[in-house]
């Protein structure tokens, strides 16, 4: 009967909340939009939210995560895991740990690869590298950089071997 009045109790709400949606360009959902609506001194429960952006046609986009894959089938041999998961060196440079990590830039499509070494005595990094690609340069780089004298031949190297 309300509604036949004219009268939309909700039109404060449902103004806010466009307004919110559009402020965060569709990525708020209900749940978020909620708490900002607190935020601002709204009293109103996160299912009444709900209902209201159903009404309004606000749905938010459904951002996938796409996770990293390194694996290249079958190149070169596998090596041995010499370290069996003992990964405390009892001096420095005894046992050295990399691997690749990927970075999604915020606002971007651009992903960063960054390679370390770490030194398994102290867990202090002995050498980094940034890459906007995951390839066998910017390891060869990384270990070139990490790795400068000879005096490291008893240095065990680990990794997932996954880059």
């Amino acid at each position: 009967m309300k509604e036949l009045d004219g009268l939309d109790k909700d039109k404060e709400l449902k103004i806010e909340i466009q307004a919110l949606y559009n402020d965060h360009k569709g990525n708020y959902g209900y749940r978020r939009v909620s708490l900002e609506l607190r935020n601002r001194g709204f009293t109103v429960n996160h299912k009444k939210v709900q209902r209201l952006m159903k009404v309004l046609g606000l749905s938010t986009r459904i951002r996938r995560k796409r996770k990293y894959s390194s694996y290249k089938e079958e190149i070169g041999k596998k090596a041995d895991n010499l370290i069996q998961r003992q990964f405390e060196a009892s001096r420095p440079m005894e046992k050295c740990y990399t691997d690749v990590t990927e970075f999604a830039i915020p606002n971007s499509t651009q992903k960063l690869y960054l390679s370390p070494v770490l030194d398994g005595f102290n867990s202090e990094i002995i050498a980094y590298n940034l890459s906007t690609s995951p390839n066998l340069e910017q390891v060869k780089t990384m270990l070139e950089q990490a790795f400068t004298e000879k005096h490291y031949e008893n240095t065990s190297l680990h990794s997932d071997q996954g880059w």
